[in-house]
């Protein structure tokens, strides 16, 4: 007979009233896997737009190809999660039944849910006993992001770096991890958020909804868009000779663009899918044990309040991550 469990699922995309918590098979352990009882996830912007089918201009068609034609194939979202692992498969000898783990499942999700799979060889390390359920999981999906974009773009200490969307989950991530590689920092958010950047380590926040960072003088070697609406055309004024612009979230036509941008000017563009390393996850858990890397929490919802988690998500408005704790 199969196990059962409690997920949250969607059977087709639209706003986040598609998502149910319903019983649900319980994942079965190959002999490469863990399966990992789920104690703490977050609802993500990848989550959103994923589940609205919602991609960047020009990804809509591979949008649909990776996630599902005409209806979801994989029907439980979530990618970033703490627990115990329950069972491992017969190969497995880096975790044993009992070991507190974090993990990232990435473009393979399946985290809301009671159960994860999650093979041995991916992105899971051991959680440190000092390390809240509540911080391991908020931390991979902003700071993998932001620590492959910064070793892709040649962060250096000394840089001056603005980080466009910096109160958000990727962005927040973008502030703390520059400012701790030395680089001098400029926030871009509202201001309503400015306080809370500038403890992340922001030296300098400018107030979008009163002034547009790309029409001062001031320029920057590293410029970080989280949001989407910095364009190259809009920023080459305010890159310095050899200046970076970092793409996370880029059309296609974007790009298409971008090498065309770097055999053609003084500047580069990084842009592309982000690499998923277990090193760089360990590396977030060591830095948020010893204090120098705390993810921002928007809020915090039961497992059962999930719809509500995605709906706070599809405002657009949230600081920092939208966490899901599950039953204990």
């Amino acid at each position: 007979m199969t196990r059962q469990m409690k997920a949250a699922v969607y059977r087709q995309y639209g706003p986040p009233g598609v998502v149910a918590i319903q019983d649900w098979p319980r994942p079965v352990c190959g002999p490469n896997d863990v399966l990992v009882r789920v104690r703490a996830s977050s609802v993500t912007s990848a989550d959103r737009r994923i589940r609205s089918l919602s991609m960047p201009y020009g990804f809509g068609a591979a949008g649909r190809l990776a996630f599902g034609i005409s209806v979801p194939r994989q029907p439980i979202l979530g990618s970033e999660l703490t627990g115990e692992v329950v069972e491992v498969g017969a190969a497995v000898r880096k975790f044993t039944v009992g070991d507190a783990v974090v993990a990232f499942t990435g473009a393979k999700l399946g985290a809301h849910a009671e159960y994860c799979r999650v093979c041995a060889d991916a992105v899971i390390v051991h959680k440190p006993p000092t390390l809240s359920q509540e911080t391991a999981a908020a931390l991979a999906f902003g700071g993998t992001t932001a620590l492959d974009f910064f070793r892709r773009g040649g962060l250096r200490a000394g840089d001056r770096v603005l980080i466009n969307g910096a109160s958000g989950t990727v962005g927040s991530a973008m502030v703390q991890l520059a400012a701790q590689a030395g680089a001098e920092v400029t926030a871009v958010c509202s201001g309503a958020n400015a306080e809370v950047v500038r403890q992340l380590g922001a030296a300098r926040v400018v107030d979008y909804t009163r002034v547009d960072f790309a029409a001062g003088g001031k320029q920057y070697d590293i410029i970080a868009d989280t949001v989407g609406n910095a364009p190259y055309p809009r920023v080459r004024a305010v890159l310095a000779a050899r200046g970076r612009l970092l793409q996370v979230l880029a059309t296609l036509p974007q790009m298409l663009h971008a090498p065309w941008v770097n055999i053609s000017s003084r500047h580069r563009v990084v842009a592309g899918p982000t690499a998923e390393r277990v090193d760089d996850l360990q590396t977030l858990v060591d830095m948020a044990v010893d204090g120098r890397f705390t993810p921002l929490i928007d809020s915090r919802f039961l497992f059962e309040e999930i719809v509500a988690a995605h709906a706070r998500v599809e405002t657009g408005r949230k600081r920092g991550s939208v966490l899901i704790a599950h039953a204990s």
